[in-house]
């Protein structure tokens, strides 16, 4: 069948294939900077439309860009899933795309946290991936005193060489953040045992914490001859207050439900004198769903078990620590790989998949204006991976998703970062 869509806005952003997703249903599920999202289970939304251009000419097209006037030519069905319109027409490009979000610094005795997934950084990367990574969390981010990292790979790469350290991967990192006018961010982070974590073969990513020391202390403790990667993390009473047995450690890591996935590092922080936990995550992916937009509907979701089963073990050792201190300030953050409203994150926060009882962590991007509520875009949906989690004793919030990466086409990540700035 031929088709005309007119004045198609853009939803999701323009790729070497000559692909972009534009909606022919302009007001449903706006998000506030021009895109569609996904807002409940097996809501996919339905006026999201291919456009493929004919001989895979890129259009360099941002989301909130329009195709004005007529976009025309047959409907095919990809092999991806989905409809698609195979240009033959191509509407003129407006290009309406909002500026980069730049997050509002916080106050003098505010301590500030960020999550930020650099997809799989690699020490070979260009000096303009970490150049634009550096300017994201100098400026974009307003310098947060703490930015727990996920996806950074060990220092020779996807070369499966048994390598697994990651120095010189994140001394780049942080050299390059002090070259754009940045702190001189120290890091704290845990090996993983070879090809033990999932990821890109060989690249053996994991979450790592930067923290600027002229703004807060890491507070290392248990015994430096332990093996922190296979030896998990407790709560303990220290003067009073819930503490860690291991500062830098992991969570629970030898449990089945990080088989070829991310173990959680947590990491104990002084800032003004106050104690703070803070839990840095990368959830299993969903690779092996079913699309959303393939054959099968409702489609399976066989991944979402294991992340269920990870964000147990990790609410349960909020638990141990609000056991310890009823008021302990826990934040819990990262790549969750699952939405706000999903079963895993209802375990996260209550212990169940229905979501119901006390719950232990609120999910700060719950607290949004529904059309805010994204980190990622993917097929043209605007949807939530990343989070960040508080306990009841973390106030005095200010919270911020901080639209970088996911809505332009020019990407230097395929996420957008997050800080939360609050006053310990």
């Amino acid at each position: 069948m031929r088709v005309e869509v007119d004045n198609a806005r853009v939803v999701g952003p323009s790729n070497k294939y000559g692909e972009q997703y534009v909606t022919t249903k302009p007001d449903q599920n706006r998000t506030y900077r021009g895109g569609t999202e996904v807002l409940a289970e097996n809501a996919t939304p339905s006026g999201r439309l291919e456009v493929v251009t004919a001989n895979g000419a890129d259009l360099g097209l941002d989301v909130g860009d329009v195709l004005a006037g007529a976009t025309v030519g047959p409907i095919d069905w990809s092999s991806f899933g989905g409809y698609a319109l195979d240009a033959t027409t191509v509407g003129t490009p407006q290009r309406n795309h909002p500026a980069p979000v730049v997050a509002q610094p916080a106050g003098t005795r505010q301590l500030s946290i960020a999550t930020y997934n650099v997809e799989n950084l690699a020490q070979g990367d260009s000096a303009a991936k970490y150049q634009a990574l550096a300017q994201g969390v100098v400026t974009n981010l307003a310098a947060p005193d703490i930015v727990a990292l996920e996806e950074v790979q060990d220092n020779t790469g996807s070369r499966d060489d048994g390598t697994v350290a990651a120095d010189q991967t994140l001394a780049k990192l942080t050299a390059a953040i002090s070259a754009a006018g940045g702190p001189s961010y120290q890091w704290r982070e845990i090996d993983p045992v070879n090809d033990k974590d999932g990821g890109q073969p060989g690249g053996n990513i994991r979450v790592a914490f930067l923290y600027d020391p002229s703004r807060v202390s890491f507070v290392d403790t248990g015994s430096t001859s332990v093996d922190r990667s296979t030896t998990g993390t407790q709560a303990v009473k220290s003067h009073g207050k819930a503490a860690l047995s291991l500062s830098p450690g992991r969570i629970d890591p030898t449990n089945p439900v990080w088989t070829d996935s991310r173990k959680p590092l947590a990491g104990e922080f002084s800032f003004r004198g106050q104690r703070v936990i803070v839990i840095a995550n990368h959830f299993d992916s969903k690779l092996g769903d079913q699309n959303a937009d393939g054959r099968f509907q409702y489609p399976e979701q066989s991944s979402t078990v294991q992340r269920a089963g990870q964000a147990l073990v990790v609410h349960q050792f909020v638990r141990s620590l609000l056991d310890v201190e009823k008021k302990a300030e826990v934040v819990v953050l990262g790549d969750l790989n699952d939405y706000q409203f999903s079963a895993a994150l209802a375990v996260l926060r209550t212990g169940n998949a229905a979501g119901t009882g006390p719950a232990s962590l609120t999910d700060l991007i719950t607290t949004l204006p529904a059309d805010q509520q994204y980190t990622y875009v993917y097929n043209g949906i605007s949807q939530v991976l990343d989070h960040i989690l508080v306990t009841r004793a973390v106030r005095g919030i200010n919270y911020q998703v901080v639209h970088v990466n996911a809505e332009y086409t020019n990407q230097t990540s395929d996420h957008d970062p997050q800080v939360l700035a609050f006053t310990p």
